[in-house]
């Protein structure tokens, strides 16, 4: 049976972890290949983007430890930034004993914004908009017959009516499954459909037709138990402490949440998603309150335990756009095991949770620099000129004076090479 549960996956050689990721997720050779050493062709690249003139690489690592719903995972994860993999990967082993992370979300509704302005009545408007909701219906579900066979398709129309310096709007909403896809085309091309029906309804001008990346019926959650026998009761009273914090200031909350998309945009990365749209989000569901904050919550059971549980709008999809074209991302996907975006959006929760865990338990302990610098001090090392081994040799002086500069780097760089 396959476990995540890989003791000592950062002490192996790449070779190694490359050896195992392929025997979990079942990868060719080509596949690894691809993976390993291959780059995108420039010439896909030119059809994805405009003025193409080269590649940007980021470092693509494996979270392990991830258990959820019962089910193991190996979590990809594209990022530049250190300690983020290795922090996701140990808040998921922490998670373990208590169950790992249970998950659930709603089905993939996307919304459509279309905007009529020039309304002498608006409200008349919204109700006369509103009789003809059936087929307003059709008319968006006739645009994409694929989409509707597969069981997603328009599902409601609402509309609000807002007021702004250019004069009352009326904001009609579609709302749209879009099962395994992120949804911007469908929606999009919904509600341009409709622009001129809306038009003659209301006697109306019709602007924007846009999607909307506030995705609040598009929600994934996850919770887990890190038990006060693992991680300890003062590390359960920091926590709740940190969190506390975030919930109350909205300074706080920012780097709160920040640290809980480090791991959700990374695994977005890997795969090829919009992590742009899903960043807007979730930062605007964080304050859909009136005030920014914490998309976490952590509360403490009976048992003394630490119970922490998110939710947050999780735009994802697992076919069309560059997900379906870049090699790497299909691979990603594959590692995962995904078959649906709703299970891919709760995959993320989870990572997302456990990412916000790791800070917190380090913030609230040793401190969040102590790990974060050990890696950091690599890259300072290569910086100053380190090539190989000496990468680590210097890091790892660096670290033990508490010197993590490049001039000092540049210094330690100079004294190893001496000494040779």
């Amino acid at each position: 049976m396959k476990s995540s549960r890989i003791p000592g996956f950062y002490n192996l050689s790449i070779e190694e972890r490359a050896k195992m990721v392929k025997e979990f997720a079942n990868l060719s050779d080509e596949e690894m290949k691809i993976l390993m050493d291959g780059h995108l062709d420039i010439n896909l690249a030119n059809r994805m983007i405009e003025n193409v003139v080269g590649m940007m690489e980021l470092p693509f690592g494996i979270a392990t430890n991830f258990l959820i719903n019962g089910k193991d995972y190996l979590i990809p994860m594209a990022i530049e930034e250190p300690s983020v993999v290795a922090a996701a990967s140990h808040a998921a082993k922490l998670a373990r004993p208590g169950g790992g992370f249970f998950t659930s979300s709603t089905d993939p509704i996307m919304i459509s914004q279309i905007q009529v302005v020039n309304l002498k009545n608006p409200y008349f408007a919204k109700m006369q908009v509103l009789e003809q909701k059936e087929e307003l219906i059709r008319i968006a579900n006739e645009q994409d017959p694929v989409l509707v066979k597969v069981g997603g398709g328009c599902r409601d129309i609402t509309a609000r009516v807002l007021d702004s310096n250019m004069g009352p709007m009326l904001v009609i909403h579609l709302h749209v499954d879009v099962r395994d896809a992120m949804g911007a085309n469908a929606v999009n091309t919904m509600a341009e459909a409709l622009a001129p029906y809306i038009e003659d309804i209301t006697g109306g001008k019709v602007y924007l037709r846009i999607i909307s990346n506030l995705a609040i019926y598009r929600l994934a959650r996850a919770r887990a138990i890190w038990k006060k026998d693992v991680i300890g009761k003062e590390t359960v009273k920091g926590v709740l402490y940190a969190y506390e914090f975030a919930r109350i200031d909205p300074f706080r909350a920012a780097t709160h949440n920040k640290g809980i998309m480090n791991g959700i945009d990374a695994v977005l990365i890997a795969t090829s998603n919009d992590w742009r749209a899903v960043e807007a989000g979730t930062h605007a569901y964080a304050a859909i309150n009136g005030q920014y904050a914490s998309l976490s919550h952590y509360e403490m059971n009976e048992n003394g335990d630490l119970v922490g549980s998110i939710e947050l709008p999780l735009a994802v999809g697992i076919i069309g756009g560059a997900t379906s074209t870049h090699p790497k991302a299909k691979i990603a996907r594959k590692i995962l095991g995904i078959k649906t975006a709703k299970e891919f959006s709760e995959i993320l929760a989870a990572v997302g949770l456990a990412q916000n865990f790791a800070a917190l338990r380090a913030l609230a302990t040793e401190g969040i620099q102590r790990g974060h610098m050990e890696l950091h001090a690599r890259n300072i090392a290569v910086m100053a000129g380190a090539k190989g081994d000496e990468i680590d040799k210097v890091a790892e002086i660096l670290v033990k004076e508490k010197k993590v500069r490049v001039d000092r780097a540049e210094e330690v760089l100079r004294e190893i090479r001496e000494k040779k």
